[in-house]
């Protein structure tokens, strides 16, 4: 497969008529899962043209492990010249040693110039990804304390559509099923309930980042209405991560949570 630089991009090429034989509910799922490396873009016999149109126009083709290590070892360039001190002071860290240190989720986590990750927490090329355009794109602005769900950031508009596929449903599927999933949070994951937002039941806040902080509001059913949740972020996050990297990290919280909760909740 080429390389895409987004599920959208690959959304494009694919029928959108949600024919299911790729085993996911819609394409827009099947795009995401594609994007994440989670399914190969082959198990749609729709898509077939897109190997044809890159063969006849000699684009090499590279696996999604070759993807994503190009794209780790061009942060890790960009990382190369970055001042760690001064990075610090915008992405809410400590610099020592060294090393930059930040927190996710609470736990701290240090990079160095080189791009090497260490923390006590298991460091995949996701969390590696998300920490390091962190680093790189934050412009330390302040939180604001302002709640604005994802289409109304800069760019989240033509994302929102896939952001509720592949973020938010799945999110809610998971609270629906089981019901002590936010106190499991508070307690894996550093979260905070606070008070009601939105009128909701729920409201829990997760920081996966020191300046991108995430907010969790969920509606219990009640008197035939359906569950619902829906995920916010702080105003400032057009400034300290952008729709991308946001996308890229709920999205990977999700599917974090969903295997958490196969391994060991026996949903």
């Amino acid at each position: 497969m080429s390389q895409f630089r987004n599920a959208m991009e690959i959304f494009k090429h694919l029928p959108r008529t949600n024919c299911r034989a790729c085993n996911e509910p819609t394409c827009l799922a099947f795009a995401s899962k594609v994007f994440l490396g989670q399914k190969p873009l082959d198990l749609c016999p729709h898509a077939a043209h897109i190997s044809c149109e890159e063969k006849t126009e000699g684009t090499s083709i590279k696996t999604l492990d070759e993807q994503r290590q190009e794209g780790l070892n061009a942060l890790k360039s960009k990382l190369a010249d970055c001042d760690l001190k001064e990075a610090a002071q915008r992405v809410d860290g400590v610099y020592e040693n060294g090393k930059l240190t930040l927190r996710m989720f609470g736990k701290p986590l240090s990079v160095d110039n080189a791009g090497n990750l260490s923390a006590d927490i298991h460091i995949n090329p996701w969390i590696t990804s998300v920490v390091l355009n962190y680093v790189l794109s934050c412009r330390g602005a302040e939180l604001t304390g302002d709640w604005v769900p994802l289409r109304e950031l800069k760019g989240g508009r033509e994302k929102n559509g896939l952001f509720v596929q592949c973020s938010e449903s799945p999110f809610k599927s998971l609270a629906d099923m089981y019901p002590d999933l936010f106190e499991e949070l508070i307690v894996l994951f550093n979260g905070e309930s606070i008070e009601e937002r939105f009128q909701s039941d729920i409201a829990l806040v997760l920081r996966p980042l020191p300046r991108v902080p995430l907010l969790v509001c969920y509606w219990s059913p009640d008197e035939g209405m359906d569950s619902d949740l829906h995920l916010f972020f702080d105003s400032s996050a057009d400034d300290n991560a952008g729709v991308d990297t946001i996308y890229t990290v709920t999205t990977g919280i999700v599917r974090m949570f969903e295997k958490i909760a196969r391994r060991h909740w026996r949903i």
